[in-house]
Order: C-alpha cells, then structure tokens, then sequence
C-alpha cells in the first residue's frame, strides 16, 4: 500500500486513480491545518487503513512543524488514543 502524498491530502488510489481513502487537512492560518476529513473505501474497512492515514498525516504535520485543528470526528478519536503526538493539536 502506497499513500500518494499532496500538499493538503494524503490518500490511497485505485490503478485507475479512483480515491479508495484519503484524510485531508488544508490550511486554517500560519503553521496550522485542520483535519477535516477521514475517508476509507467500504471494500477496505476494517484493515486499520484510516489509522495508517492518520499516522502519517501526523508525521507530515512534524515534519513540516504544523498544528492541527480537529474538526473530522475520526481525527478527534484517533488523537486521544495517541497522545505521544498530543504535542501537534492546537490548544484553543
């Protein structure tokens, strides 16, 4: 599995570049995005894509000293239950 990476998504394609899964996460102001959506194919569910996604959304954002608003309800679970990347969440 190879997530094809842009400047505000991070997704997974068919061969035929149909979007399988995606998270996205444009820009919300000077050095913050907000995760505002998580997507994962019906005939991929259940293989901890959405988890994969989100762990290298994470890695992007520290690797590009970003924050993160959580507006994407799979984005607000996935962080309380990684708080070793609580660090990349801006504080309201």
């Amino acid at each position: 599995m190879e997530f094809i990476y842009r400047e505000h998504e991070i997704a997974l394609e068919s061969p035929e570049g149909k979007t399988l899964a995606c998270v996205t996460f444009p820009a919300a102001g000077t050095g913050k995005v907000e995760i505002d959506h998580t997507f994962v194919d019906e005939s991929l569910r259940g293989q901890g894509i959405a988890g994969k996604l989100m762990e290298a959304a994470a890695s992007t954002l520290r690797e590009k000293n970003l924050k993160a608003v959580l507006t994407c309800s799979y984005a607000v679970k996935w962080f309380e239950k990684h708080p070793e990347y609580a660090d990349l969440i801006e504080k309201k």
